[in-house]
């Protein structure tokens, strides 16, 4: 895997890397991939995380909610592609995780958008956060 982009904390570490295929849909009228797609494409990502490390499924009980997102566009996409999306973390806090994103094109490595968000995790019938559950970080 290449090295992670400079604007990474020097704290975040490697989760997960997910393969996703850009779709024609995924497109707009000036033939590149819409700028929201990319949001998506990391909760994609970040779904495919979590349910690789839980047991449990999602707001049974607890579950993840969205506190922050943000993305910066380094240069277009176009169909047909493949972007290899890699998930990193910051040390967690006691009922929140802020998530980092790369997203690449597979065949060439390029950077292509970086991103972030932050989670915060919930009790489902009181809506108040509470401490993370073990998602073996």
């Amino acid at each position: 895997m290449p090295d992670p982009p400079d604007a990474l904390p020097d704290a975040a570490q490697h989760l997960h890397t997910a393969l996703l295929d850009v779709r024609w849909g995924d497109m707009d009228a000036a033939g590149h991939v819409n700028n929201s797609r990319f949001f998506s494409y990391f909760e994609e990502a970040r779904v495919e995380w979590l349910k690789a490390n839980r047991e449990e499924e999602m707001f049974t009980d607890i579950g993840p909610v969205l506190a922050h997102a943000s993305c910066d566009f380094e240069q277009p996409v176009r169909h047909p592609a493949t972007l290899r999306i890699e998930v990193y973390t910051e040390p967690p806090g006691r009922s929140s995780l802020r998530t980092h994103y790369v997203a690449r094109l597979d065949a060439s490595g390029d950077v292509v958008a970086t991103g972030d968000a932050t989670l915060v995790w919930i009790d489902v019938n009181s809506g108040r956060p509470v401490p993370l559950p073990n998602l073996g970080l």
